[in-house]
């Protein structure tokens, strides 16, 4: 099986930074894309902010260009987010998805979730 662990959120300052991680595990045989993903209140949908692909190729969402940086250790199966001049508006639960392949028996391909990690930017 296949795990995601986010870690590095917590409460900050606006104009502070944080760095979120997402460390991949289990029967991995290729993690082809990874990105990061938000949910808030009210309306509570799940928001792309961030995407990287096996590639390298980035995108972000319009709100965080410029201050969001993605980045990904492929020997580590890591993936980062560093968030720089943090707004209250980027207060959310974060969250970590990958496209992974992994083996048993056959090749699989599928989509994992991590639990989430908070961020909370106070005014």
């Amino acid at each position: 099986q296949v795990q995601l662990v986010e870690s590095g959120g917590g409460l900050v300052q606006a104009g502070g930074s944080l760095r979120l991680s997402c460390v991949a595990s289990g029967s991995i045989v290729l993690i082809n894309a990874m990105g990061w993903y938000r949910q808030a209140p009210p309306d509570n949908e799940r928001e792309l902010v961030a995407h990287i692909t096996s590639g390298g190729s980035t995108n972000y969402t319009d709100s965080v260009k410029g201050r969001f940086t993605i980045s990904r250790d492929r020997a580590k199966n890591t993936v980062y987010l560093q968030m720089n001049m943090l707004k209250p508006e980027d207060t959310a639960l974060y969250y970590c998805n990958a496209d992974i392949t992994y083996y048993r028996s056959r090749y699989y391909r599928q989509h994992y979730w991590g639990q989430g990690t908070q961020v909370t930017v106070s005014s």
